[in-house]
């Protein structure tokens, strides 16, 4: 908690924004849509089927403007989000965080949604409120299978967020340097990561992992 905190309170220094988002028109929620919305939230799949043959918008947004596909994807639902899924929702519908439900998958760390968003063509090129892929979150927080799994999807592994971070440089940089990373660090590099990639000041991940003493991580980036 302390590095997720660590995080925000930088980009907040360096002035980074929120992306603004495309304004959405005014529209009072039916029944039947916060129905959905409230099924999706509670991952219960027969909720949604029955919300949407009632005639709700796939794409209804609550307060937050999240849909109840994100909804479902940010709480792990995996039978309500391929309903969802099924009926033609948006997997890049943004929320007022600039989250969408395959970024959140990256947060989650949940391979089981990831495979099920996958058929419905999501963007892997659109970034959250801190100029992140989905890969980056997820190096940072130690998902290993996630990481492992989304490599093979063609994602740029050398991409750069707001901070001058990369998924490598955030696994060496946020993370502990214990058996997870070290496997997300030898993930990434085998499927391209740039070992040398520096960050705004002129460091990259190999002299960071020397820095902070991860000498399984030094051996890893080294090769």
């Amino acid at each position: 908690m302390k590095r997720r905190g660590l995080l925000i309170l930088t980009l907040a220094l360096a002035g980074c924004t929120q992306p603004d988002l495309t304004p959405q028109e005014d529209h009072m929620p039916t029944p039947a849509d916060e129905a959905l919305l409230a099924a999706a939230d509670a991952g219960e799949p027969a909720g949604v089927r029955a919300a949407l043959a009632a005639g709700a918008d796939r794409e209804t947004r609550d307060a937050r403007q999240r849909t109840a596909l994100l909804l479902a994807a940010a709480n792990d639902h995996i039978e309500a989000a391929r309903v969802l899924v099924a009926a033609g929702a948006d997997p890049n519908a943004l929320d007022d965080r600039h989250d969408t439900p395959w970024l959140v998958t990256g947060v989650t760390g949940s391979v089981a949604m990831l495979e099920v968003l996958l058929p419905a063509g999501p963007d892997l090129t659109v970034v959250n409120r801190f100029g992140g892929i989905s890969i980056i979150p997820a190096s940072e927080r130690g998902h290993v299978a996630y990481v492992r799994r989304v490599v093979r999807t063609g994602i740029n592994v050398n991409h750069v967020n707001n901070l001058g971070w990369t998924a490598l440089l955030e696994c060496v940089i946020l993370g502990d340097g214990t058996k997870p990373y070290q496997q997300i660090a030898e993930i990434l590099v085998a499927a391209g990561a740039e070992v040398h990639q520096p960050d705004k000041d002129g460091v990259d991940a190999l002299q960071h992992a020397r820095n902070r003493g991860y000498d399984q991580i030094v051996a890893i980036l080294s090769r």
